[in-house]
């Protein structure tokens, strides 16, 4: 079957990232006095932020304070309140070079594009908004880990996608991403293709680890592959 959705990460992977968002989570959980490093925060990229702070939260301070839903739900609040206030003020925001080309080009090609993200959904409407990313021009539908019920390394973004852009089988879709939690969401949804990309917060050696069909080092590389895939269909 031909690709007919192609499921991108955010930040990171179509989103310039500089380690800003590891570190609006260090400086949220450094207001709670945990100090915490870009080396474990960078461990927990891509998962929903709720998610990845408890983990922090259970490596510094042990599980009883980790399930202190209370406490998690106010260091997120911090995260939100500093990731927000970058996004909208920021100068060096900027999509990830190749990113609009490819989205153009996919378009082009009646290939569905969807965001999904570890983000809740006014954090991923910061960055559209910012970027000038419009719905039905650069991409179809974006889906955020709050409007689910369980975010990265689940499958539920992608099938809400699928589910709201009528794409049938999941045969049909790729998911790309720079994350082993992208990697380990496509092969939990049993994406044709799970496409790492070696951009954001996981070096090529971290990507090579967790199960993919290829590894890519920019967006336009996407295009080959799409255009692999139509020749072989051709010659079947």
């Amino acid at each position: 079957m031909a690709i007919k959705l192609i499921v991108f990460d955010m930040a990171g992977t179509t989103v310039e990232d500089n380690q800003n968002v590891a570190q609006a989570l260090k400086k949220a959980l450094s207001v709670f006095h945990y100090q915490v490093t870009f080396e474990d925060i960078n461990i927990v990229m891509g998962y929903p932020k709720p998610i990845a702070i408890r983990s922090l939260l259970e490596q510094y301070a042990g599980s009883e304070i980790a399930s202190d839903n209370d406490l998690v739900t106010r260091i997120h609040d911090v995260f939100v309140k500093e990731i927000i206030h970058f996004y909208e003020m920021n100068e060096s925001i900027r999509e990830k070079e190749g990113a609009g080309y490819v989205f153009r080009k996919l378009r082009e090609m009646n290939i569905r594009v969807a965001l999904d993200t570890g983000f809740s959904r006014e954090i991923a409407d910061a960055i559209i908004n910012r970027l000038g990313w419009i719905q039905g021009e650069h991409f179809d539908i974006s889906i955020t880990s709050d409007e689910v019920m369980e975010g990265r390394p689940y499958p539920y973004m992608i099938y809400k996608a699928m589910e709201k852009l009528q794409i049938a089988s999941i045969e049909e879709v790729a998911k790309v991403g720079d994350t082993v939690s992208d990697l380990q969401e496509g092969n939990a949804a049993g994406c044709k293709y799970v496409i790492g990309i070696t951009t954001g917060a996981y070096t090529e050696a971290e990507l090579l680890r967790e199960r993919h069909t290829h590894l890519i080092n920019k967006l336009e590389d996407i295009l080959d592959i799409v255009a692999e895939e139509e020749v072989v269909l051709q010659l079947k």
